[in-house]
């Protein structure tokens, strides 16, 4: 199946309507219906304003970067999207093309393809 792997970054005590941004995401893009999704808290990094952050125990609590991420349809990455401009939620994102699917899926697993030969799969 095509798609997007869709990942945003945000400051890890960044809110909205008084809720972790990735927390606020991973619920909202659940309620989406959207299959899956994981939130990642970087060691390190820098952004827009070049300063390097570090991880170094407690010195720096809350001023690293969680990626959330999400492999998605179009459809659910424009509908994500939309709810985040909607609820006026900065946040920087990055959306990428994907092909997706289940190599040997279960009965009663969702819909969205099986991986075969030519879609990059082994």
């Amino acid at each position: 199946m095509n798609g997007s792997f869709l990942r945003f970054y945000v400051h890890e005590n960044q809110r909205v309507h008084h809720t972790l941004v990735w927390e606020w995401l991973l619920k909202e893009a659940n309620k989406l219906g959207i299959r899956g999704g994981s939130a990642f808290r970087a060691m390190a990094g820098f952004g827009s304003h070049h300063i390097l952050h570090e991880d170094h125990f407690f010195e720096l609590a809350g001023t690293m970067t969680v990626e959330v991420e999400f492999i998605v349809t179009d459809d659910e990455a424009t509908k994500l999207l939309a709810l985040l401009q909607k609820e006026s939620v900065r946040v920087f994102y990055a959306r990428v093309p994907a092909v997706f699917g289940v190599i040997n899926p279960k009965t009663g697993d969702p819909s969205i393809g099986a991986a075969s030969a030519g879609d990059g799969a082994p």
